[in-house]
């Protein structure tokens, strides 16, 4: 069989190019998947070639159509499609799972259990049970399990780990991050096709802004700082119209070392759209990210001038951070250039698995089933913390 990866004797450096472009297929046809599909093509890393969009065997034929799919590979059920696509020789060797919350455990077990490796959104599962399960399946069949945390594949948010972990700011002493929206302050809001779930328990798992967006500001907090979130005190809240979860939510949140800091994050304040905002302060100086200025990062040395660095080439950028840029400085990147980061990581270890490549721990800084798991956790123990009046609650992990 021919090897995707050229023979690589140091895993370092720009990332090595692809002998064919790696076969991806879909479950759920939705708005995210879109955007997802859009990423990935941006690499030229993958194509999309089969698709399991609609139970209604009509609807996924159709919905197939318009994804330029053959009519063959339009399945009905995930189920089925896991097991024809994992006997054909041209079968997809990866999936993204963009469907409700619910069905992220079945749809992941399905692909895993033959072997095709999978890109699932996020939260992984509605139950920390069903996570670890996830994880022992993929340590079992070594297969790739990447996570749509995506907002950890912004370049300037590598270039902010990376003077975190290089000793910048100093010892650090506390986090800060918050995610603000406003999409849901119409009273009907919570009547739209793509939120109604978003809403449901039974779909959305016991929380609703908590699992979406709080999750995205909780990975990223421990990902440029280094550090796990150990302990939370969560406020649940319903700021806007009545609704069956919060649309808001604040906490209080200790890192290990007993690092303290803060989380907010709602879907009722006016005037921000993807207000997701990162402050790390130390000893020595601090680095603040957002992610509506995503291409600048600010670097404070206390007593210094602060620098602004901008995304690019050189003038401070770190080599590991440059292989992310597509575009030089002052052209901007965004959100779907961070999801095609995503992809291209996680082509790079689908390719290197099969292969038979052992990738070494920072070569691909992809999020996985790990930290998707992580994030069902921290929901697990925000949701017994605020049934507790907002007590400290460890994270079980």
């Amino acid at each position: 069989m021919m090897r995707i990866l050229p023979d690589m004797t140091e895993l370092t450096g720009a990332f090595p190019p692809q002998s064919r472009r790696l076969r991806l297929g879909i479950v759920g046809g939705g708005r995210i998947s879109n955007t997802q599909a859009m990423a990935a093509r941006l690499t030229d890393r993958w194509e999309i070639v089969a698709g399991a969009l609609s139970s209604d065997p009509a609807k996924a034929r159709a919905r197939g159509a318009s994804w330029h799919l053959a009519e063959a590979r339009c399945y009905a059920s995930f189920c089925e499609m896991a097991r024809i696509e994992s006997g054909r020789t041209d079968g997809v060797d990866a999936v993204m799972i963009t469907t409700p919350n619910h069905v992220h455990y079945d749809a992941a077990c399905a692909f895993l259990d033959v072997g095709i490796d999978v890109m699932c959104d996020k939260p992984l599962t509605n139950t920390v049970a069903d996570a670890r399960d996830l994880v022992r399946r993929t340590q079992e069949t070594g297969c790739v399990f990447a996570v749509g945390y995506v907002m950890s594949c912004f370049p300037m948010i590598r270039q902010a780990r990376d003077i975190v972990a290089t000793g910048g700011v100093g010892r650090i002493n506390q986090i800060h991050v918050e995610f603000m929206q406003d999409w849901m302050i119409p009273k009907d809001a919570g009547s739209a096709d793509h939120v109604k779930w978003r809403l449901d328990p039974k779909k959305s798992g016991p929380t609703s802004c908590t699992g979406d967006i709080g999750t995205h500001a909780a990975h990223l907090a421990s990902f440029v700082s280094g550090l796990e979130l150990r302990e939370i005190r969560a406020e649940f809240h319903v700021c806007g119209a009545p609704k069956p979860l919060e649309d808001t939510v604040f906490m209080a949140t200790r890192f290990e070392g007993g690092i303290p800091g803060t989380l907010m994050a709602t879907r009722l304040a006016p005037g921000n759209r993807a207000g997701l905002r990162l402050r790390v302060f130390g000893s020595e100086g601090g680095v603040e990210w957002d992610l509506e200025c995503a291409d600048t990062l600010k670097h404070s040395r206390f007593g210094d001038p602060d620098r602004i660095l901008t995304r690019g080439h050189g003038h401070g950028i770190s080599s590991d951070v440059e292989k992310l840029v597509r575009t030089g400085r002052g052209f901007p990147e965004g959100l779907i250039e961070a999801w095609g980061n995503l992809y291209t990581e996680f082509a790079l270890a689908v390719a290197a698995r099969r292969d038979g490549i052992e990738i070494t721990h920072d070569w691909l800084e992809y999020p996985t089933v790990f930290d998707g798991a992580a994030g069902v956790d921290f929901v697990d123990a925000a949701v017994r913390s605020n049934r507790a009046d907002g007590d400290w609650t460890a994270i079980d992990g």
